[in-house]
């Protein structure tokens, strides 16, 4: 980890390894397409051989309340980003514009400013990084991850609020 000075702002560069983001997703059961660029990692992230869609569920629907009451990872439906992480999460769609259930694709910046902290004031490091990547990819598969307002961020599991259109 280094700390960047850029004008009057200091950055933290975390020095990522995309080998080690990968084998990290393909231990955790997906397929993995990774892109690195300076500031950021993009993973396209397959479950081919799942039988149910990833658990990316709508939070505001009162049947997924058991879901959202277990949950660790919290997604900003508009923007994408995975709250108090340096993650983003986006929908993957096929070439007619339908949904893939099992695919998403995830963005991690390297770039943060030097005050980010994790929930409970905890720095980030790379080694801290790599073990909230780990929670995360298992949360999507296994325990859920609660998409919190609409817009670039579409629910892949559980049941979605359809009483009317959505602002």
């Amino acid at each position: 980890m280094q700390v960047l000075q850029a004008g009057q702002h200091k950055l933290i560069y975390m020095e990522l390894q995309p080998e080690m983001v990968s084998t990290i997703a393909r231990q955790a059961g997906f397929e993995v397409r990774a892109r690195d660029a300076a500031r950021t990692i993009s993973l396209d992230l397959a479950a081919p051989g799942r039988q149910t869609p990833l658990l990316l569920f709508d939070a505001s629907h009162p049947a997924n309340l058991g879901w959202f009451s277990r949950c660790q990872f919290y997604v900003d439906g508009r923007t994408g980003a995975v709250m108090q992480t340096p993650l983003s999460v986006a929908n993957k769609r096929d070439r007619s514009g339908r949904l893939h259930t099992n695919a998403v694709r995830l963005g991690i910046a390297k770039e943060l400013p030097v005050t980010f902290r994790l929930p409970g004031n905890q720095p980030l490091t790379e080694q801290v990084f790599y073990n909230l990547l780990v929670g995360f990819l298992n949360a999507l598969t296994q325990t859920g991850v609660a998409v919190c307002g609409s817009g670039a961020v579409e629910p892949l599991s559980g049941r979605t609020e359809t009483n009317g259109p959505r602002v």
